[in-house]
């Protein structure tokens, strides 16, 4: 026995001995200790919890050649080999992870909204709650700095940019033909309803290499990936008719709405200001299907539109109205797939068609325009680590565009262009620091009809001065061909150009946000032409050039009142052009210098209810007086819209919504149109431009109808 007890003292002797201790400290980059850290080795049981001094020790019966591994949340995790024997009083620092939710993000020029977005300036339901925007996507980020109001028009004008600066791409992919149909003076709207979006970009300049063609700015739309439940949504108008549907099966979804439009009922209530023959209508109508791979997702998406209205214009320079009936037919439809490869690649493919057809009839002429638009996309996304990406990638468009102007005297006149534009990318994301971050990027694009081919490089960078704040930096070459109005004339023209530098700062806390923005832009190659209007027979050069330089802010409040959401823009332009056939370089008409939102949202209990007030206002607009002896050196009256929109919850799935655009009636002039000649007092006379009517009243009831009996139509109100 006593032998036996020798034994087990001598083997526990042998195994205590045969331990080895590791020690050190934890440090963070700074040289300050890390409490709380993990560390142990790779494989066992054998490790410790650094104290608040950063230090530990523990033991371990390993030995030769291990891995210890040190964790801290927020910081990046550490592998080192080590030799256990000799690992004792050492010293290893942590690297704060880039990929926490208040690491640095690059925002200059930019605006998001959605569930993925680090930091989102509007939400995806902001776009159809806001009083006044009547759930156009367009009319909602009107509300946002760095755009400009152009009530006749509708479309997006971004920071002195013209409307067709400003391309739209669904899931990535372009779309050539966003807005409806118009005709001067008669606001159009986007064609893509908000009920099948998850989230949006906004760039209002500085935006990615990956994207091209855009002078100004670009609006990214992403449909939703998955969908959580099946359910019907059911919209019953005084303008129309909606519905909307959701199906689930397998890994299968497919979502879509349908829209009947007519305001000829009530036109009919509703005093206008405009002599209608037909008014607006139109039929349209979304789809998205989806279908799960392993490591991916396919999506096919599909929208058509088929419009008309007929109207007869007054100018001052005739007697007679002129009568436009315009009908519009449009299809687009894109595919995509996006798949997670091996050893950390990303794959994004997609192709797109667009079909616009236009036919109008101007009296007792006719012109007739179809636009033919391709877009095929490839993007390839590796990830070498979490502080280096790098993304590279290629596009291809095709257009076709023929028009037609049948004279009623047997004169045919008929104009186009076929144009392809090659284009190639690359762009790297480098993180050299929690707070410190950069985006490199250069696009090389070649236009056949232009016979050209460009390259634009594009920075940013972000330093995080705080917890919540933080600066950031974007410089940016774009270039964008020449509008249709002026190829289909002249396929001699060069592309124009625009340098854009932007320095913003974003604080962001406690769902609060505020953000400040300067930018300049210098613009060169722009299209000027010696008539009246762009045809057949003018000269057209690219000698123009301009700036935009200015400054913006946006204040956003979701906590300090309960049930109450706001937020404040403003936006000051100074911008000045020499092009199309402007004599000298002057602010261009649909520029107001200083333009401000006001937009709030109140949930009210005890009423089942919400209410939304907007409030817009922008100071007069530059207008030519040919009595006055400068050009372009008047100013009309400043421009004030207030709109209130109420929804009430008859039920938990039965909605009753109204709204009223302009509710005080201000008597808003966009411009004015003057004679060719003088009178006979020597003056030549003019005519207030004025929108179609003053106010705009809607009454709708929503019906949703799901397994759950508690989704409905709110958000999206």
């Amino acid at each position: 026995m006593k032998t036996f007890y020798t034994f087990i003292l001598f083997f526990l002797s042998f195994t205590v001995l045969a331990q080895n201790e590791i020690s050190g400290t934890v440090l963070d980059e700074k040289n300050k200790p890390i409490a709380g850290a993990n560390i142990y080795i790779d494989g066992t049981y054998d490790g410790a919890t650094s104290d608040e001094n950063g230090k530990f020790s523990f033991s371990t019966t390993t030995t030769g050649n291990q891995t210890l591994v040190i964790s801290f949340v927020t910081y990046e995790t550490l592998s080192i080999a080590i030799d256990v024997a000799n690992y004792k009083n050492k010293t290893v620092k942590l690297r704060e992870s880039v990929n926490s939710l208040d690491a640095v993000i690059v925002t200059a020029g930019t605006f998001d909204a959605g569930e993925k977005a680090r930091i989102s300036v509007l939400k995806p339901l902001d776009i159809v709650t806001t009083a006044g925007a009547m759930g156009d996507i367009v009319s909602a980020l009107q509300t946002l700095p760095g755009t400009n109001t152009v009530g006749e028009d509708g479309r997006l004008f971004v920071r002195g940019g013209e409307a067709d600066e400003t391309q739209t791409f669904v899931d990535g992919i372009r779309v050539a033909q966003p807005y409806g149909a118009t005709t001067a003076n008669v606001p159009t709207r986007g064609r893509f309803s908000p009920f099948l979006f998850s989230g949006m970009s906004f760039s209002t300049g500085g935006y990615s290499a990956e994207y091209g063609e855009a002078l100004s700015s670009v609006l990214l739309l992403n449909t939703q990936d998955e969908m959580v439940e099946e359910k019907t949504d059911i919209s019953l108008m005084t303008v129309g008719l909606g519905l909307a549907n959701t199906q689930k099966w397998g890994k299968n979804s497919i979502s879509f709405n349908t829209a009947y439009i007519n305001l000829e009922p009530y036109q009919r209530l509703i005093p206008q200001n405009a002599d209608w023959n037909k008014p607006f209508q139109s039929l349209s109508g979304e789809a998205v299907y989806r279908h799960d791979f392993e490591n991916g997702l396919f999506k096919l998406y599909a929208a058509f539109d088929a419009s008309q209205f007929d109207i007869n214009q007054e100018s001052i320079n005739s007697t007679t109205k002129t009568r436009v009936d315009l009908n519009n037919n449009n299809f687009y439809l894109n595919a995509s797939y996006k798949a997670n490869l091996s050893n950390h690649w990303q794959l994004f493919s997609g192709l797109s068609y667009g079909y616009g057809q236009n036919k109008i009839g101007l009296d007792v002429n006719d012109v007739e325009n179809n636009e033919h638009s391709s877009h095929l996309k490839m993007r390839l996304k590796k990830s070498f680590s979490d502080r280096v990406k790098l993304t590279f990638g290629a596009d291809y468009f095709i257009t076709k565009f023929d028009e037609s102007f049948n004279s009623n005297e047997d004169f045919t006149f008929k104009s186009g262009y076929n144009a392809n534009i090659a284009a190639t990318y690359a762009e790297t994301d480098i993180f050299f620091s929690k707070k410190f971050a950069g985006k490199l990027g250069v696009r090389l694009s070649n236009n056949d009809l232009l016979e050209e081919t460009v390259v634009s490089p594009r920075a940013s960078l972000a330093y995080k001065v705080s917890k919540s704040g933080q600066f950031s930096l974007a410089y940016g070459s774009f270039t964008q061909a020449p509008r249709q109005d002026y190829l289909k004339y002249a396929d001699y023209l060069s592309s124009e150009k625009a340098d854009h530098y932007i320095l913003n700062f974003l604080y962001n806390k406690n769902r609060k946000l505020f953000r400040a923005e300067a930018y300049y832009k210098k613009y060169s190659d722009l299209v000027k032409f010696d008539t009246n209007v762009s045809q057949f027979d003018s000269q057209f050069t690219n000698a123009g050039s301009g700036y935009a330089k200015g400054f913006e802010m946006l204040w956003r409040d979701n906590s300090t009142i309960k049930n109450l959401e706001y937020w404040v823009s403003y936006s000051y332009i100074d911008t000045q052009r020499d092009y199309k056939n402007y004599p000298t370089t002057v602010t261009p008409n649909f520029v107001a210098n200083h333009s401000l939102s006001v937009v709030s949202k109140w949930w009210i209990n005890k009423l089942k209810s919400q209410l939304s007030i907007t409030n817009s206002f922008s100071s007069g607009r530059p207008y030519n007086n040919p009595n006055e002896a400068n050009f372009m050196a008047s100013k009309t009256k400043s421009y004030n819209n207030l709109s209130l929109g109420w929804a009430y919850l008859l039920s938990q799935q039965k909605i009753l919504y109204v709204s009223v655009s302009n509710v005080l009636a201000t008597q808003n002039v966009f411009g004015y149109e003057y004679a060719n000649t003088v009178n006979t007092n020597g003056i030549y006379e003019r005519r207030e431009i004025r929108p179609t009517a003053d106010q705009f009243f809607f009454v709708g009831f929503f019906w949703t109808i799901s397994d759950n009996k508690k989704d409905n139509q709110l958000n999206n109100l």
